[in-house]
């Protein structure tokens, strides 16, 4: 349990420090999603949101993955997208680890990125009662 944890740590100590780095790049757009959470230990997320690039709206939606979920939670993000080139580059299967306590209404954040090298750093904002630790992923596709 213990290694487990000393693991853990130094994972978020690392996606911590790539945040930051992330940050200090120009974002290229932004993001906003509301979405849906229900699991009890392998879980599925739905949802939709807005990209906004280059000075327009783009609507998309997401399905999702989780490992180690228990719960039901509502939640809304939004926050920036980076390395995002071309629209297209949006599309894709994104990827985070993260691990949190949700209880009644909280927060949290992450950095997700897909396959194309773009990159989503997310705050959230969360309803419900959910406890997690595992691996999630996002699978997002323009409308």
């Amino acid at each position: 349990m213990r290694r487990t944890l000393i693991g853990l740590l130094i994972i978020g100590s690392v996606l911590v420090g790539s945040t930051w780095v992330c940050a200090a790049e120009q974002a290229d757009g932004t993001v906003k999603m509301t979405g849906k959470s229900i699991a009890a230990g392998v879980g599925f997320s739905w949802g939709s949101g807005v990209l906004t690039y280059k000075g327009k709206d783009y609507p998309f939606t997401v399905s999702g993955l989780s490992a180690g979920d228990i719960g039901i939670t509502t939640a809304e993000l939004s926050g920036e997208v980076l390395n995002l080139k071309k629209l297209e580059d949006f599309n894709g299967n994104y990827t985070s680890f993260s691990a949190g306590v949700t209880i009644a209404g909280g927060g949290g954040g992450a950095t997700m990125k897909n396959q194309n090298g773009v990159i989503m750093n997310v705050v959230a904002t969360t309803q419900g009662l959910k406890f997690k630790l595992g691996v999630d992923g996002l699978k997002i596709e323009l409308k």
